[in-house]
């Protein structure tokens, strides 16, 4: 069958049948006919452990002969496949088969089913460890749990990329710091990872270099060397490189740093790929609010002052010294002047990202240990950071704490459904540990370090919004609030469970446990005090079958991990999820969804999705996130936040009936609920047809 062929039955999805429903069935034939074609493109063999011993001998897999006997991958065969998987939607089929499905080295044949993908993965994560390898395989099959993309396509492969591909880097004062940083960025660009940089200890521009007054170039100049860095180290050739810089808000380079993203800015400044996040710390939400002018300090002049860098100041404390100090050169500018210019760079652009500092730190458990002082390219990664001090070559460098995100995600609605909740999230965990244990980023020295002390990980969610429409319930309603505030503390709950068995069997805690507030007990305070238990008829037969933890499960667990510890640092994150949600037929992540049917261009042709579990009943559950009430949406990631050790990423959604003085309002009231960040602004113009279709 042609490709055409399934291509037009795919676009068929949006002509509307006679009583304006969408038709679904053209989307199932568009699959078929797909995997019709994946199938002549196919090698096959006589049997699993035949095509195994091929891939491995001709150099696809590593050897796992060498770690499982042959009956046992039979049985993970014979598991896997007894779960009968099929595709839902045309977009998961091709999403797989373009993305994660491994080919021949020329590229022509398919060796990989999904079934294939999902085995490899279970058996590399496995480790030798039939029992888990069996676990990891039936979490995976029956789509409760997925792995991030770097691990689902790299898994079992001799010759992949890593595992994890997110990193977090912070640059200190010095040329030498500057240089270490571009080459590890170039390093784990290299090797599939996006970086985050956190650019706020250098000096601003026009400050003075030795003593030389006004000879230092600021912030931009380094970051049109890592915009060239990630676009020289192209990953083989098939993706750009992906970066993100992040500066404090009240660093005097700000004004400049953001307008390298205006469409009119000079081109010798303007930044065209590299991502933008603020950093900003309570002090500066404050002066807006009493219209109060900002000062924006001169960071070299402070460090020369103080010995202490104004990106690790506390700014409630420091502000008005700082002000106030005639040795710390500052410029000023009224922070609602700076709130419009944020929220007109957001709507040319879609940055900056936005980092509430204080709100991270404040509800960091390790806050007694350690600072967090940036976030990710997807802006759900909140971990201790420390600086390393590079040294000239005569002299061994000071390495500090760097980050990697290590990921994976609950499918809410199978989860819920199959009701294996507390044995779902203890695999994920074992996954995600595993993982982490067994990843070396060499070239990273400073992610090598954290990795090793802290086994942090992301364990996050996707298809919040399919649950909901599934169920027939709004997602800016009550009891979308009530779900939440019930289902994500039993998240909670379990993956802590998990990383303290780990702890216990492992004899082993994270670096700083003691001086967390796991091990003082702090951290349980408010499921001690507060019921997270059903209210409402409705969301109580939501969970009629699961049991919920009470206040007499909180405090045992409580017990349990002051005894034998936690092993994870870090354990929960809700990242974006596109790509995987497609293959897991789920709506990404928690956020709402765009359109009932969305639509996606790959290559020169358009590809339809269809939600999950449409139906003409439940479509009206569907509503678009341009439609809604931008605070409703920031109330639900409110509610989930206080049981999300790290963070969520958010994506708010604005239309052309939205101005500056809206965006600035939520930059205010996502600060004032709690929100750690807030991710990319989507922008959209609406037609009065769909302002009609949404007053329906």
């Amino acid at each position: 069958m042609e490709s055409k062929s399934y291509l037009e039955l795919n676009n068929m999805v949006n002509v509307k049948q006679e009583d304006g429903f969408y038709n679904l069935d053209s989307d199932k034939l568009a699959v078929k006919y797909y995997l019709s074609e994946v199938h002549s493109k196919t090698v096959y063999f006589k049997n699993y452990l035949t095509k195994l011993d091929f891939l491995i001998s001709e150099g696809y897999y590593i050897d796992f002969f060498k770690m499982y006997k042959s009956s046992h991958i039979e049985n993970i065969e014979k598991l896997v496949k007894s779960y009968k998987f099929s595709f839902q939607s045309f977009m998961a089929a091709q999403k797989f088969y373009q993305t994660y499905a491994m080919m021949d080295w020329e590229r022509k044949k398919y060796l990989e089913s999904y079934e294939d993908r999902v085995i490899a993965t279970s058996l590399f994560i496995g480790q030798g460890d039939e029992e888990k390898s069996i676990s990891y395989a039936r979490a995976i099959i029956s789509q409760q749990y997925q792995p991030a993309t770097p691990t689902f396509l790299n898994a079992g492969k001799s010759k992949s990329g890593e595992l994890v591909s997110c990193f977090l880097l912070e640059l200190d004062d010095s040329l030498n710091s500057i240089n270490y940083n571009l080459s590890t960025s170039m390093q784990l660009s290299k090797i599939g990872g996006g970086v985050a940089l956190n650019l706020s200890k250098l000096r601003g521009r026009n400050e003075d270099i030795k003593g030389n007054a006004g000879v230092a170039r600021g912030v931009i100049p380094v970051m049109k060397l890592l915009e060239d860095a990630f676009n020289y180290v192209d990953q083989l050739g098939q993706r750009p490189g992906a970066g993100a810089v992040y500066l404090n808000i009240f660093h005097s380079d700000v004004l400049e740093f953001l307008d390298t993203k205006k469409i009119n800015s000079d081109e010798k400044s303007r930044i065209q790929t590299l991502s933008l996040g603020l950093v900003i710390p309570n002090m500066f939400m404050e002066l807006a609010k009493k219209n109060e002018d900002m000062c924006l300090f001169y960071p070299h002049t402070v460090y020369k002052e103080y010995g202490i860098h104004l990106d690790d100041m506390d700014l409630d404390e420091m502000y008005y010294t700082l002000k106030n100090n005639k040795n710390v050169k500052s410029r000023s500018i009224a922070p609602r002047d700076m709130l419009q210019k944020i929220a007109t760079t957001q709507f040319e652009s879609g940055y900056p990202y936005l980092v509430y500092l204080d709100t991270a730190n404040d509800a960091n458990p390790l806050k007694n240990y350690g600072r967090i002082k940036m976030s990710n390219l997807c802006t759900e990664i909140f971990q201790v950071q420390t600086t390393s001090k590079i040294n000239d070559y005569d002299k061994e460098d000071e390495i500090g704490y760097d980050i990697s995100c290590n990921l994976g995600s609950l499918n809410i609605v199978n989860l819920m459904e199959q009701n294996e909740i507390a044995d779902t999230i203890d695999t994920a965990m074992n996954a995600l540990t595993t993982v982490s244990d067994i990843s070396q980023i060499s070239n990273a020295p400073g992610v090598q370090k954290a990795n090793s002390h802290f086994h942090a990980v992301g364990l996050g969610v996707m298809n919040l919004h399919g649950y909901l429409t599934k169920n027939t319930i709004s997602y800016e309603s009550k009891e979308a609030l009530e779900f939440c505030n019930v289902l994500f503390p039993m998240i909670n709950y379990h993956s802590i469970l998990a990383s303290c068995k780990i702890a216990k069997k492992k004899n082993e805690t994270f670096v700083s446990f003691e001086q967390s507030e796991y091990k003082s007990g702090i951290y349980f305070d408010k499921y001690l005090e507060n019921d997270y238990l059903p209210i409402s008829d409705k969301i109580k037969g939501l969970f009629r079958d699961i049991h919920v933890p009470t206040k007499d499960d909180w405090t045992a667990l409580k017990n349990m991990v002051q005894e034998h510890g936690l092993y994870n640092a870090y354990r929960l994150a809700i990242a974006p999820t596109q790509s995987i949600s497609y293959i897991q037929n789920a709506t990404a992540s928690i956020q709402p969804i765009v359109d009932v049917v969305e639509t996606r261009m790959y290559g020169n042709s358009l590809t339809y999705y269809p939600m999950p579990y449409l139906s003409r009943q439940n479509m009206f559950y569907y509503k678009s996130a341009y439609n809604m009430d931008q605070k409703k949406l920031i109330d639900m990631v409110s509610i989930i936040q206080p049981h999300i050790d790290q963070g969520i990423s958010t994506v708010l959604y604005v239309t052309n009936q939205n101005n500056t003085r809206d965006l600035a309002h939520l930059y205010y009231y996502a600060w004032a609920k709690g929100l750690k960040s807030l991710y990319y602004i989507r922008t959209k113009n609406l037609t009065i047809a769909e302002c009609e279709t949404c007053s329906v």
